[in-house]
């Protein structure tokens, strides 16, 4: 799903190829003030950070959502609880969350590379299950293998998954929609806008391996709402 904060990854790849088994996608979202903007790269081993690709400033993300009037009725949401594992069976994904805090440069940090069956979460905005928009993450590769994310591009609206919270319960989810954004021209207003009710945004890189800037072309974003 999607930019470059993290420490240097391992180097990209001569070639790369259909099976992306061989390339690192590296996503991230990175916020000036709470204003978010998607980047991308990958890195070579040993390098300083990208120079990162112009941002596309969009809405603000809210740092402390606020507790919902009635926790019981999915249009509210649930109460503000941490997630403890993504799962959506119609791609295989069974997978815990590690939260997600802002770089040094202000860019969202990915999920640790050296797991590829791992995705995050942003800690500093709605819980899934609650009401807001929240944002999850993840690899679609790594430069040894098919990461957590592979197949996301297989879902369709209808398509249900589940997160299980630190408080017990399960939020559902249903698809309502799937798009694929060029990260130079990322519609952030859209896909990170604040929302009445409690939605999911799952994010990864998709589109051409560009070698110049180590990175994918593309965002994938599935769009979702609680159920």
């Amino acid at each position: 799903m999607a930019a470059e904060p993290s420490p240097p990854a391992p180097a990209g790849p001569d070639e790369p190829n259909s099976a992306r088994g061989g390339r690192m996608a590296l996503w991230g979202v990175a916020l000036a003030a709470l204003a978010v903007s998607v980047l991308g790269g990958h890195q070579e081993s040993g390098d300083a950070k990208a120079a990162p690709r112009t941002p596309v400033v969009g809405a603000a993300v809210p740092a402390d959502p606020a507790d919902p009037a009635d926790p019981d009725q999915p249009d509210t949401g649930l109460p503000r609880s941490v997630p403890i594992r993504l799962l959506i069976p119609k791609i295989g994904v069974d997978a815990p969350f590690t939260p997600l805090d802002l770089a040094a440069t202000g860019q969202l940090e990915p999920p640790p590379a050296a797991n590829t069956n791992l995705v995050g979460w942003y800690a500093k905005g709605a819980t899934p299950g609650e009401q807001g928009t929240a944002i999850i993450a993840g690899h679609v590769d790594t430069t040894t293998s098919a990461a957590v994310f592979a197949n996301l591009d297989s879902l369709e609206p209808g398509d249900e998954f589940s997160v299980d919270r630190a408080d017990g319960r399960q939020a559902r989810f249903v698809v309502d929609d799937t798009e694929t954004y060029a990260k130079d021209d990322f519609p952030s207003k859209r896909v990170y806008a604040d929302v009445s009710r409690p939605e999911v945004r799952l994010i990864t890189c998709a589109g051409d391996y560009d070698r110049t800037v180590r990175d994918y072309t593309d965002n994938l974003v599935v769009f979702a709402h609680l159920v």
